[in-house]
């Protein structure tokens, strides 16, 4: 899949027309438009025509009013959105000089800017992008990548004004960015909720693709929440079929009532035009990024403190759950938020802060969005039984990874394919557990993803302290059921269920 970022180094009417058309169809089935209905005859009276006058049929009455309501949702969008030009400087490409140039004789009879002479010039490369107006003291939302080892930036207004832009700070994380201009009383876009969005919504696509200034595209969500998509970090994209092109990337996404949902910041694409994917930034997410690098110059982040996995069906029957809604939680990090909330590994998080939890990537944006030391309700499932826990996020720390083979023990029924040593010195935790050494290529426990070097710390949920306790676990397992196991692979715990060979 090859995803672009949009950044350059109408279909309304007929829409519309479609509908008036739907609506003339309907009205005009029983009589043709410009004739008079079929004639009444009543019995028992002399012949007679009685001829009424159609009602009037104006079907550009409802494209009237669609069309109205896009245009006054444009009008107020469009000033807001801005052209992003960013400039970057670079050295051309040239071979070293020769080495005698910097000699200090030579340099004392020829000077220093000999040697320059051939040197190659600094080549000044452009890049266009969007941005859009969310305040009007002149704080203005983009892309990262827009604005990425930018020297200058300048914003350029669909009026040929033209400002010096001020970078206030950046996310790569999310690929989002705040510019600064002296201005005021600027037109901005006020907020939407994102969280409210429908799949089938129609929205309004607003940038500068190709450096066509303020260019409007209409479509509609085609899905929200989606993740996994490989550009960033923190991804819970609204995917929407609006054109987005080179050059709407930090651009802005609109409601029909003309609030911003979100910022255009990739498209899916083979040829590097739109085929109809592009995903934008939610404003929840936008939003919180904005704030907190606008009032602390950095994004601060809340913190769980838990490593989670996405629910399949096989796992939600271990756990008892009812369905595969939630994430399963398989380690909880010490004095983390989390640990003193008693969050306890295999409890299944169903609900944060009163909303559905999706997926694991879902929970990671949510908690990430929250301000730190924030109280926050969880509803989870534990042994089959649901209860509330309330959190109280921290924040999320800066680095959180400061965490010759001998004959091993082999596995027996569904764990048979698998040999374990001792966890080497170095490796060991509180938990200590037995490190894979080999997995049979074709095992169940192959299929099922386990891998050379994870190591063991449950089977079934009983904790596994060494090889002995291992051996005596593995050697008690019914042949005819699948086997749950806890493993820690680098510093991620997660469950999988072994099927009997």
């Amino acid at each position: 899949m090859n995803i672009r970022m949009s950044r350059i180094s109408s279909t309304t009417l007929i829409f519309a027309a479609l509908l008036g058309l739907a609506a003339l169809l309907v009205q005009c089935s029983d009589h043709p438009v410009g004739t008079a209905p079929a004639p009444i005859v009543q019995e028992h009276s002399p012949p007679a025509v009685i001829a009424s006058t159609p009602t009037p049929i104006v079907p550009g009455n409802a494209l009237a009013a669609s069309n109205e309501t896009f245009i006054r949702v444009v009008q107020a969008a469009r000033p807001a959105v801005v052209n992003i030009v960013s400039v970057a400087t670079s050295s051309g490409r040239s071979s070293p000089a020769h080495p005698f140039f910097n000699d200090p004789f030579f340099r004392r009879f020829f000077g220093d800017e000999f040697g320059r002479q051939f040197q190659p010039p600094e080549r000044r490369q452009q890049g266009i992008g969007s941005g859009v107006i969310v305040s009007s003291n002149g704080y203005i939302l983009t892309n990262n990548h827009v604005i990425d080892q930018a020297d200058e930036i300048r914003v350029v207004f669909g009026d040929k004004r033209e400002f010096q832009g001020t970078l206030i700070g950046t996310d790569p994380k999310t690929d989002l960015a705040i510019i600064k201009i002296d201005a005021t009383d600027l037109p901005s876009l006020p907020w939407g909720d994102s969280d409210q969005l429908q799949v089938g919504e129609m929205v309004l696509a607003v940038g500068n693709p190709f450096g066509l200034n303020q260019t409007v595209t209409m479509g509609i969500i085609s899905a929200v929440g989606r993740a996994n998509v490989g550009i960033v970090d923190y991804e819970d994209f609204i995917q929407t079929d609006a054109a987005i092109n080179p050059g709407n990337s930090g651009g802005a996404l609109v409601n029909l009532s003309g609030q911003l949902i979100g910022i255009n910041t990739a498209i899916f694409s083979r040829s590097g035009g739109y085929m109809g994917i592009g995903f934008a930034i939610p404003s929840r997410m936008a939003k919180a990024v904005m704030t907190s690098l606008i009032e602390h110059g950095e994004v601060i982040r809340g913190w769980l403190g838990v490593s989670i996995q996405d629910l399949n069906p096989t796992l939600a029957k271990q756990f008892d759950a009812p369905d595969t809604k939630g994430v399963l939680v398989g380690d909880i990090i010490e004095n983390s938020p989390a640990e003193e909330a008693t969050i306890q590994r295999g409890d299944i998080i169903r609900q944060y802060r009163g909303g559905t939890v999706n997926d694991a990537v879902h929970l990671r944006s949510l908690v990430a969005e929250t301000s730190p030391g924030t109280s926050v309700p969880l509803i989870i499932l534990r042994d089959g039984e649901s209860q509330t826990v309330v959190v109280k996020i921290g924040t999320l720390p800066q680095d959180l990874t400061a965490l010759s083979p001998t004959q091993g023990t082999q596995g027996t029924r569904a764990l048979s394919g698998i040999t374990v040593n001792p966890v080497p010195h170095g490796r060991t935790r509180g938990d200590v557990g037995v490190i894979v050494q080999d997995v049979k290529q074709g095992s169940s426990a192959q299929r099922a993803g386990l891998r050379r070097g994870d190591i063991l710390l449950e089977i079934n949920r009983g904790r596994i302290s060494g090889v002995r306790a291992f051996k005596k676990v593995a050697g008690s397992l019914d042949p005819r059921k699948p086997v749950l196991v806890l493993l820690r692979r680098g510093n991620t715990t997660i469950f999988l269920t072994i099927s009997p060979e």
